[in-house]
């Protein structure tokens, strides 16, 4: 921070010197361009005989000083303005690139949490299955609480190598004609059926709606739309996930009660790494790859993304599908 505050203060030094040079010689230009034809003038109301001509040729040498004073300023204010315009491009590309690196800081400190977290808790419930005598009930709720755990890092691991792939092309999309209403339902089972059965997460989905999918790249839409919103619902959690038809579109909608998305968020939180506030002091959980993820695979199904708030707090994210 430091570092970056003296190469503010460097430049801005540098420019403000730039800046009262130009205007210096600038003024000497001018003043310069005002004495020689001040000399000229001189010289000829010495060598002139005829007053007529004398006047005309004293009023050429004004005009041609005003021309003269008018090219130089013109020039100077051009170079002024392109100096500026490449300043700031310059000061946009620093503030573009530690944004970057702020993002980045705060992935790697969400992405260490995230490993460990699952890590800790497999084997804390592993080593207590190893080191206690427990009933046929307690074995299988630890059992149950390490495999969620699995699956969790499971999940995280995909949607950085997912987010590896697309960056570099690797992953090639190869859509057909997919029973949404069976998928999602099938997802939604696998992975949310706790969530299901504590009320948090509600289903209404309409039976056989098709669309052209890319089946290895549906489910990361449908898991990511609904980690986040478990994410940011705080304690109690009210989401519903819909999928109905509509004319000729198929709607995937999650909707939560959550605490929303502000407006200035609102364009953001599709950008690769981006969380809203600091990693250091953020509760919630995630690397800011999952809505990434989620709008660069609908951009490539041809589809519409959409967030708006939920009334009377919260959001709604809707993904519209042509349908098969």
């Amino acid at each position: 921070m430091k570092t970056r505050s003296r190469s503010i203060v460097i430049l801005t030094i540098l420019f403000g010197y730039i800046l009262l040079q130009f205007l210096w010689w600038e003024v000497l230009l001018v003043k310069q361009n005002g004495s020689i034809i001040n000399e000229k003038q001189k010289l000829t109301e010495l060598s002139s005989t005829n007053a007529a001509q004398l006047q005309l040729d004293i009023e050429s040498l004004h005009h041609k000083k005003t021309m003269q004073t008018i090219m130089i300023v013109s020039e100077g204010t051009v170079f002024l303005l392109l100096l500026l315009f490449g300043i700031y491009k310059v000061k946009q590309s620093i503030d573009k690139e530690n944004e970057l690196n702020n993002q980045q800081k705060n992935f790697f400190l969400s992405i260490t949490h995230e490993l460990k977290t699952p890590i800790a808790a497999t084997k804390l419930q592993l080593q207590t299955l190893q080191k206690q005598k427990l009933n046929e009930a307690k074995q299988q709720e630890l059992i149950s609480n390490a495999l969620l755990e699995t699956e969790r890092l499971n999940t995280l691991i995909d949607n950085v190598l997912f987010v590896s792939r697309l960056e570099t092309d690797e992953f090639i999309f190869k859509k057909e004609k997919m029973n949404l209403s069976e998928t999602t339902r099938a997802l939604v089972n696998r992975y949310y059926k706790i969530n299901i059965e504590k009320g948090e997460l509600r289903l209404s989905l309409e039976d056989l709606l098709y669309a052209e999918i890319d089946h290895h790249a549906f489910p990361s839409i449908v898991t990511n739309l609904i980690d986040n919103a478990i994410k940011y619902s705080g304690q109690k959690k009210d989401i519903e996930l819909c999928l109905f038809k509509e004319k000729e579109q198929v709607v995937l909608r999650v909707k939560d009660q959550g605490c929303g998305i502000s407006e200035a968020d609102k364009e953001k939180v599709f950008n690769k790494f981006f969380r809203a506030g600091n990693e250091e002091t953020r509760r919630s959980k995630g690397t800011g790859l999952g809505l990434y993820i989620v709008n660069y695979i609908v951009k490539k199904h041809q589809a519409k993304l959409s967030l708006k708030n939920n009334q009377p707090q919260g959001s709604i994210f809707e993904i519209r599908f042509d349908a098969a």
